[in-house]
């Protein structure tokens, strides 16, 4: 793709989802000729799944520590957070009929807590400003310069004067985002790495016994950490494969990173938050020996249920009859861990292109005229709407890119 004349200049977004749908709304007011290429039958299959049961758009925190959620990627996406932060989410969503509101965790929910309202506006939006949709046409690669869709009326080669590759990640698959792309980018050159599973939830070896009675089971009121420094209070949910769920996802960047480098991972449960190692130590000791474990659990510790099967499952017996040893495992229960579930399971990926194979207008250095946004690129985040801020706002500084790109 190279520069041309004043004329209205020719836009080619592949990928319908929240990054390219973003800067299809910015380059379509700037009176850019702007067409979205959609593999799906409909657009933004996966922003509508994630928004079936409240979609969480963004996060209320102080955008200090907002910025500060992609890790690796803190420095490099920051300059696209600051052009689209939360704040700006917010009264974008409100342009668009969607009002919002701020949940008890911080979280940024629409209040109708759906996205297809948000997307119906969205769209409309597009369609007003001259954006063209065209579904079910798929990117299959190069043919030289040009990028070659699988159609409906078969195959086609785009015409361009700039394009936005913002075809997702690796995770759900099903809904797009297959990754199918890596290949022919990494074959023209363009440094990538592996896509891994992010936001996902973790195998476990447990007992057949275990299983059957408590998959499904909910993990409540308890406080994980993997470091000394990490720890974090929520809930998780016991699984027929180990453990998934928000408290899970939290620390999965360094789960996942500790199987890698050294072959074993733990997520290290505190199932008692609110009682020192102390006094557990001394309620459990003034229970009758000859009792159950569940009757000194419960009247000792104030556990039950689930909790007691998990003591059950990972402590030996000399552990569970002795109460400082007990107490010990309560305020720091390890849950080994075998694997990351698969990434077509995962809510989010991390890998993709590199940081440094994209200039700071996200255009492609080794393919000028070719840009990326949205989760192709190589950042990840916990769930809590950093994920769909930073795609919004990585599509409206790709946008702003090929705008600059434009104009020399």
């Amino acid at each position: 793709m190279t520069a041309v004349s004043k004329a209205r200049r020719k836009i080619a977004i592949i990928g319908g989802g929240p990054a390219g749908l973003m800067a299809a709304e910015y380059l379509s007011a700037q009176n850019r000729d702007v067409t979205v290429y959609e593999a799906m039958p409909t657009v933004a299959r996966k922003f509508l799944l994630a928004g079936k049961s409240g979609l969480n758009l963004t996060h209320s925190e102080e955008f200090s520590r907002f910025s500060e959620r992609y890790g690796d990627a803190n420095d490099w996406l920051r300059p696209s957070l600051d052009t689209f932060t939360p704040d700006n989410v917010r009264e974008w969503a409100a342009g668009l009929g969607t009002e919002t509101f701020i949940g008890s965790s911080g979280r940024v929910f629409p209040v109708a807590m759906k996205a297809s309202p948000l997307l119906r506006g969205w769209v409309a939006r597009l369609r007003a400003q001259g954006v063209a949709i065209l579904t079910r046409h798929r990117w299959t690669g190069f043919d030289a310069d040009r990028l070659i869709l699988d159609t409906p009326e078969g195959t086609k080669a785009i015409e361009a004067d700039a394009v936005l590759l913002a075809l997702g990640g690796a995770s759900w698959p099903r809904l797009g985002s297959d990754a199918a792309w890596l290949p022919w980018l990494r074959d023209r050159g363009v440094e990538t790495t592996d896509f891994l599973p992010a936001n996902c939830g973790f195998d476990v070896a447990w007992s057949e016994h275990f299983r059957e009675r408590n998959a499904g089971a909910p993990i409540k009121s308890v406080v994980a950490s993997v470091t000394s420094d990490d720890s974090l209070p929520g809930e998780f949910v016991i699984s027929r494969h180990g453990i998934e769920g928000s408290l899970v996802y939290a620390h999965a960047s360094t789960l996942r990173a500790r199987l890698m480098q050294t072959g074993t991972s733990a997520l290290v449960l505190d199932l008692m938050p609110g009682r020192a190692r102390e006094r557990l130590t001394r309620d459990l000791a003034r229970q009758d020996r000859k009792a159950s474990l569940s009757n000194r659990l419960r009247k000792g510790a104030g556990i039950d249920g689930v909790k007691t099967a998990l003591l059950r499952e990972l402590c030996t017996p000399d552990v569970l009859a002795d109460p400082a040893s007990l107490a010990a495992r309560i305020k720091g229960l390890e849950i080994p861990l075998v694997a990351p579930r698969p990434i077509a399971e995962a809510i989010s990926s991390a890998g993709g292109i590199r940081h440094d194979a994209v200039d700071e207008n996200f255009m492609l250095r080794k393919l000028p005229g070719l840009f990326a946004a949205g989760e192709m690129l190589d950042w990840e985040a916990p769930t809590g709407g950093y994920l769909l801020t930073a795609c919004l706002a990585t599509g409206k500084a790709a946008a702003r890119g090929i705008e600059a790109w434009l104009a020399r």
